[in-house]
């Protein structure tokens, strides 16, 4: 019988009603597994490890994302798949961040959640959960892992992690990935759709990676955008990296004042990544000539990365890289199936 690890850190999956103030407050999740009848069908065996206390996804950060990585990494043996229950607020930017983390990864690691908690009548929660189970205790005719890759699943869609953004607050399908196929639907039947999930090397060891720089910071360019704030941003000394969110295909306003600030942040080493505001497409900043400008000044183009990859990514190579071009070499290649390159 196969083994997966069940990872709850929180969110509304686990939830429960307070009888006296009707607000929702976390559930002791052994307690709600073992209540589960469906649990009882799945031909998996299921550990449970709970975060104690169970934190709310807003409360995400790094140094929980490296706690997940220690959690994998000790038990990495000992199980054929991983399914992490997690809010869905900050959902896209953990599985981004462990993409990263977790190197040459040959296991799943499904994140999942809902938007209803499991005991509600009506809840998401309990086909999410179960799905996300039966797929990462899914092997191929070589008994290898089936998506051995970072995914989000929710709603009949096995998404790649790092391609994935929270769409919305209140439906039932939360999640997409634009940019990016879906890595198997599931239906009444799961159909994989093989040629777009990961290919690791079963040869080699998963390798983890403990430490971010979260010296970074995001920005949105907007008509009216103020001087006197962009070098308020480009200028703080603990600044080391920038995702700014263009216009289109990676367009910025030609303003001289913006394009001199710009040039000037790359001189001193600070790496700021062009992606897009529109949540498809590519930035392409040869294509017109205000993204060119960019270019000349040193900015890297982000492709098609969501802002929770480039974030993310941008903290994992600050924290294993001093030198701001091996950063930005990096920053332009496709590390974990993040951009389209």
């Amino acid at each position: 019988m196969n083994k997966v690890l069940l990872i709850y850190t929180g969110g509304t999956i686990g939830m429960g009603q307070n009888a006296v103030t009707g607000a929702l407050e976390p559930l002791d999740f052994n307690h709600l597994v073992e209540s589960m009848p469906e649990f009882r069908l799945i031909k998996t065996e299921i550990d449970v490890y709970q975060f104690t206390p169970p934190i709310d996804s807003s409360d995400m950060a790094p140094d929980k994302w490296a706690k997940l990585v220690r959690i994998i990494a000790r038990r990495y043996d000992a199980y054929d798949g991983f399914v992490i229950l997690h809010g869905t607020d900050t959902m896209a930017y953990t599985a981004s961040a462990l993409s990263f983390m977790l190197e040459n990864l040959t296991k799943p690691v499904i994140l999942t959640g809902s938007q209803l908690p499991m005991g509600q009548l009506r809840t998401d929660g309990k086909e999410n959960l179960v799905t996300s189970i039966e797929l990462a205790a899914l092997k191929d005719s070589q008994g290898r892992a089936r998506v051995p890759e970072v995914c989000i699943y929710f709603s009949g869609r096995l998404m790649r992690g790092n391609r994935s953004t929270k769409i919305n607050a209140d439906g039932f399908h939360a999640f997409d990935s634009f940019n990016y196929p879906h890595l198997c639907d599931a239906g009444v039947d799961f159909v994989f759709h093989d040629h777009h999930i990961l290919k690791p090397d079963f040869g080699k060891p998963m390798t983890p990676h403990l430490t971010l720089d979260p010296n970074v910071v995001v920005f949105s360019l907007f008509p009216g955008v103020q001087e006197h704030i962009v070098r308020n941003v480009l200028q703080a000394k603990e600044v080391r990296g920038i995702v700014m969110r263009t216009f289109g295909s990676g367009n910025a306003p030609q303003t001289p004042w913006l394009m001199h600030a710009l040039r000037e942040a790359a001189r001193r080493g600070i790496v700021v990544v062009n992606i897009s505001q529109c949540v498809s497409g590519s930035v392409e900043m040869g294509r017109y000539d205000t993204g060119y400008q960019l270019k000349a000044a040193g900015i890297v183009s982000g492709y098609d990365s969501t802002v929770e990859s480039a974030v993310t990514k941008l903290m994992f190579l600050l924290a294993r890289h001093s030198t701001p071009a091996t950063i930005r070499n990096l920053m332009d290649r496709s590390l974990a199936g993040e951009i389209s390159r």
